[in-house]
């Protein structure tokens, strides 16, 4: 009997889809293309950089055939930068998504990546979290959807390649548990009957692991309205019954 599957995506699935992100490499051997299904590879010619999938970078730098550059938002500065906002300026809500990345349209102005005027209906528009969010050109000072886990996996297999490795590692510490007490303190909107929880700059691993909790929160806060409401109404019933009684002894009186 197979057992039933738990509700959204478990973390070692996400982790999974993380290694499909783009990052920048720099390769130290020359390697033709390679065709994959989602496309042929740039041919790597040292000491060009090229965008690979993760799964593929990590691949490259075991084999000692390239090395990974971390993104801008993994180095120390940005990371400090990004605590001050998530503790002092806006304690109370995460740290902004990084926006989409502009390109120049050819006459002096920008649109976002993926978009052309000469788009059609039903072309697909690239948005987040499928923009490039992990590669060189990423943009410092914010935490793309799938930071945590990326983070970890560099730390794990490119440590070599990720200036100050042991600070970043102390960084995305702290980061992460400011971030968990906002995730489980933000479930107090729950409690006022609201129903809605600020999601915005949360990443996927983050919610694969609080979605069991926040899910046992609503669960919660549903039975207690539910209980709350079944008291209300047999609190007015019994009221009804006793009015209507003492309507029916003042009409046996008269």
């Amino acid at each position: 009997m197979a057992l039933p599957l738990p509700p959204g995506l478990v973390p070692t699935e996400v982790a999974f889809l993380c290694e499909m992100e783009m990052v920048t490499i720099v390769p130290r051997q020359r390697l033709e293309s390679i065709p994959l299904l989602s496309g042929n590879t740039p041919t790597l010619r040292p000491p060009h950089r090229a965008q690979l999938p993760l799964w593929l970078a990590l691949l490259l730098k075991k084999q000692r055939r390239a090395n990974i550059v971390a993104p801008p938002w993994l180095y120390p500065d940005s990371l400090k930068e990004i605590i001050h906002h998530e503790t002092n300026i806006d304690p109370e809500a995460f740290s902004p998504p990084p926006p989409p990345p502009m390109r120049s349209d050819g006459r002096g102005g920008a649109k976002p990546y993926a978009q052309s005027s000469e788009s059609k209906p039903g072309d697909m528009v690239l948005s987040p979290p499928f923009l490039p969010s992990c590669t060189q050109e990423a943009p410092s000072g914010y935490l793309p959807y799938h930071w945590l886990e990326l983070s970890e996996t560099l730390l794990a297999h490119a440590a070599d390649d990720i200036p100050n490795a042991a600070e970043v590692r102390t960084l995305l510490r702290d980061l992460q548990e400011v971030r968990a007490a906002k995730m489980r303190g933000s479930t107090r909107n729950l409690e006022g009957g609201h129903g809605v929880l600020n999601l915005r700059g949360v990443g996927a691993m983050e919610l694969a692991e609080s979605r069991g909790f926040v899910l046992g929160v609503v669960e919660g806060v549903r039975k207690l309205g539910a209980s709350a409401e079944a008291s209300r109404r047999e609190e007015e019933e019994e009221r009804a019954n006793n009015e209507g009684g003492g309507d029916s002894d003042e009409e046996m009186g008269f």
